[in-house]
């Protein structure tokens, strides 16, 4: 990597000069490979040495080809870089300092979502600490990538999380809702340089001054819908002083909060450097590839308790409402609902909150998808299948063996013998993976087309 002179004096303004050589030397040096296993599914995540800060995220020694493990398509775990695992450890600790009423589930915003690895692993951690009383929004604004953020939630099958795609201005309107917002904020990139040679090319003083501009529009714009005393997690991927901690400062004195890592709470270590305000995660110290993490809390008197009676959509008559005797196939208790022929099912101990959010916001997904009414049969959904919520006794199943599970995530015809004819649950070392209807010579596949596997399998 040619290093800019303006780059060396930014990254040693950040860290030092001595850390920043072995930086530098580390830059020319292969990226890593880590992945984080979903806790509340069977399947088998690829193992390796333990991420330090992460009990279920693994360094591997060699990248495999995910694309031929059908248990990454079942949401048996997700390829994330180890060193944006770090987030999601600084979001468990202060998860603890969190308090939030009795009465209602927490609330979580994490407002630059694409393509979910941060979101899947706040999903685990809150289901982890609250079982199934919190809510989770996952923003994107840019409409291709809330599209895959959508798809690779619905892979991870948590039913308790809300995939919206809105600038962040528009969360302003939900004055005080949310208990804590992560906020990985886009940035000048120095974190991609080992994966990206473009990030190495684009980076200039004038893109990080962009970028700084940027990250503090788009805080202040989503301030007001943090609770007074919430927390706002906030990260880059970059390493320079400007984005990171003159931000946090920045948040702090011109918006009202009060800095909770200008302690070593983490009690950083394995690499980790400690700056000002926050935590530096830097190839050459870490295996990961960059990150940098703080938090605040507000201490600003605005964002109170928000007023959920305030905005309600023109009546549009009586909506059809879904066979009630559809909610045997869900292990939770769920409110039915149709959009079109589709019926959506939302856990019930947010609901409310999902009726409301849809007022304020472009809500993509919410709950699961449980299938389409073809008059009084319903045709199961794919996310039906990975979801959270399938009852074990939903469908008879099918389990077969990897050639025929990539044929099927490959999209090509199987055939299931012994199975019975109808809707039949694929499953993979007992892993669901989606539907097929079984029709005895041949099977109509239900995989999603754009989820099948395009490569060659065989």
């Amino acid at each position: 990597m040619q290093i800019r002179e303006s780059f060396r004096k930014y990254l040693e303004e950040a860290i030092g000069g001595d850390k920043a050589l072995v930086a530098f030397s580390a830059f020319d040096s292969p990226a890593s490979v880590s992945v984080r296993a979903n806790p509340f599914k069977k399947g088998n995540c690829p193992q390796g040495r333990q991420v330090a800060w992460s009990r279920h995220g693994h360094l591997l020694d060699r990248r495999p080809v995910f694309t031929l493990d059908p248990h990454f398509h079942a949401g048996a775990y997700y390829v994330q870089d180890s060193s944006s695992m770090f987030v999601g450890h600084a979001f468990r600790w202060l998860l603890e300092t969190v308090e939030v009423p009795s009465e209602r589930p927490v609330r979580v915003l994490d407002l630059c979502a694409a393509p979910g690895g941060k979101t899947t692993d706040l999903a685990a951690s809150l289901r982890e600490a609250y079982g199934d009383r919190f809510l989770l929004v996952s923003n994107e604004v840019m409409k291709a990538r809330a599209g895959v953020l959508a798809d690779n939630v619905a892979i991870w099958g948590d039913p308790n999380v809300v995939v919206t795609s809105d600038d962040p201005r528009a969360f302003a309107a939900l004055e005080g809702f949310f208990d804590v917002i992560v906020a990985d904020v886009p940035c000048s990139g120095e974190g991609m340089f080992r994966k990206d040679e473009q990030a190495q090319q684009q980076w200039s003083e004038d893109n990080v001054a962009l970028c700084e501009a940027r990250q503090r529009r788009i805080i202040a714009d989503v301030w007001p819908s943090l609770a007074a005393g919430g927390i706002l997690v906030y990260s880059t991927c970059t390493f320079n002083r400007k984005e990171n901690d003159g931000n946090v400062d920045w948040i702090a004195s011109e918006l009202g909060a009060e800095m909770l890592f200008k302690e070593n709470v983490l009690g950083a270590g394995d690499g980790i450097i400690r700056t000002e305000y926050g935590y530096s995660l830097v190839p050459g110290f870490v295996e990961g590839e960059g990150q940098y993490c703080s938090a605040l809390r507000k201490t600003s008197h605005d964002g109170g308790q928000v007023r959920m009676k305030a905005r309600s959509k023109p009546a549009r008559g009586k909506e059809a409402q879904p066979p009630a005797e559809l909610s045997k196939l869900l292990a939770a208790d769920v409110t039915l609902r149709m959009k079109g022929d589709k019926v959506i099912a939302v856990p019930e101990n947010i609901f409310q909150y999902v009726s409301f959010l849809e007022q304020a916001l472009h809500v993509l997904a919410a709950g699961c998808a449980v299938g389409t009414l073809k008059g009084s049969t319903l045709v199961p959904d794919a996310d039906l299948a990975l979801s959270l919520m399938l009852s074990p006794d939903a469908f008879p199943y099918a389990d077969v063996d990897r050639e025929t599970a990539l044929a099927f995530l490959h999209r090509d015809a199987i055939v299931l013998g012994d199975a019975p004819k109808g809707y039949v649950l694929i499953r993979y070392e007992g892993v669901p993976l989606g539907f097929v209807k079984n029709l005895g010579n041949r099977c109509n596949n239900l995989h999603p087309q754009g989820r099948r596997i395009r490569m060659d399998v065989k």
